[in-house]
């Protein structure tokens, strides 16, 4: 039906005077009698819905592919670890374990097609070195980082130091019943061809020892390294070769050996224990990297958090290492805060490491 022309004039006049007559009343304050008790009520104005704000939760990224990590021992923690990851995050880890030098050579040969996505090295200094080439990635925001001890991770984020290990005097408890108390009792002539240490150019953390005392005691410190090779003492691979000759009694003492090493055998019932010198020795850290040619970022930035974790720093107690987290209790063995250190140099020893290394071997060769 055609509606006239009057007709909607009209209807638009009315429906004016009705929006009129409704703004008007929201605008009134006061309140209208009730004349007729059957009227229905007035319509209360409607509020407007008040602003929730909703806080929008920074969901994590969902992992998927691979990671490739270079990672110096112990063999069990560095497979404890792995597990783990791969369990939280369901990446699967392609895994290289060998000694650090070994880790930097096999580094080195894949330089021109680098593979490698995290590092793990027994040496901070060589952690370091890695940095001022460039080849380590930033990485500011890892979880529990502000937990961790201070000295031992880059403060730009470049690697993180999640365990340690000191270098002190192992010895057979069968053989050596007075064990000596300091570094330069082991150039005595009780001792004579009964000693080992660990090769620098095979262990990081031996490195450590050695760049350590020098930097501390400049060039009169291969005074001690040249009565070593003069009393004998041998140069025996990495870690594990030099300590298991004492355990097997063939040897007395490892000079510089890692504690954690001597503390799982003696765990398992050999006849090894640890001493630390009072003159003080040196703690090596063991930093974990991100190397900036990674082609699986995020899983490597994973990684580095769950290093990092409760669970994990868990998992490096139980390996008789030191954690690297200030709030980690050391298990069956002395912490941080109980053993004696030297006043090292760490930019020094990171400097002088190769030259050090090449002296060493010609003197113990």
């Amino acid at each position: 039906m055609k509606m006239s022309k009057g007709f909607k004039n009209g209807a638009l006049l009315m429906l004016t005077a009705m929006v009129g007559f409704g703004v008007a009343g929201c605008g009134t304050t006061e309140k209208p009698a009730n004349t007729n008790a059957s009227a229905p009520k007035a319509e209360q104005p409607v509020q407007p819905a008040k602003e929730t704000k909703v806080e929008e939760k920074k969901e994590e990224k969902k992992l998927s592919g691979k990671l490739v990590v270079y990672s110096a021992g112990p063999k069990e923690l560095a497979e404890a670890i792995q597990k783990g990851y791969e369990t939280k995050t369901g990446v699967k880890i392609e895994m290289f374990q060998g000694t650090t030098g070994k880790i930097l050579s096999r580094m080195e040969a894949e330089k021109a097609n680098p593979a490698v996505d995290v590092v793990v090295l027994a040496s901070l200094p060589s952690t370091q070195g890695l940095k001022k080439s460039g080849m380590t990635l930033e990485y500011k925001d890892a979880k529990n980082a502000d937990k961790l001890i201070p000295e031992w991770s880059d403060k730009e984020g470049h690697f993180y130091g999640y365990s340690a290990s000191a270098l002190g005097i192992g010895y057979n408890t069968k053989l050596v019943k007075t064990p000596p108390k300091e570094w330069d009792d082991l150039t005595k002539e009780e001792w004579k061809g009964k000693v080992n240490i660990p090769d620098p150019a095979l262990s990081g953390s031996a490195l450590d020892f050695v760049t350590g005392y020098l930097s501390m005691k400049g060039d009169s410190g291969w005074q001690l390294l040249e009565q070593y090779k003069k009393n004998g003492v041998a140069m025996a691979g990495a870690n594990q070769e030099a300590l298991d000759p004492v355990i097997t009694g063939s040897k007395s003492i490892i000079a510089a050996g890692v504690d954690y090493l001597t503390y799982q055998a003696k765990a398992k019932g050999e006849p090894v224990d640890m001493l630390y010198p009072a003159s003080g020795t040196v703690i090596s850290p063991r930093p974990a990297a991100i190397i900036k040619t990674s082609k699986n970022v995020d899983n490597a930035k994973a990684y580095i958090d769950y290093l990092l974790s409760d669970e994990a720093q868990k998992l490096v107690a139980e390996t008789y290492l030191l954690p690297g987290r200030k709030d980690v209790k050391a298990k069956d063995r002395p912490g941080v805060d109980q053993i004696p250190q030297m006043k090292i140099d760490w930019t020094w020893m990171d400097t002088n490491g190769d030259a050090v290394t090449k002296k060493f071997t010609q003197l113990f060769k």
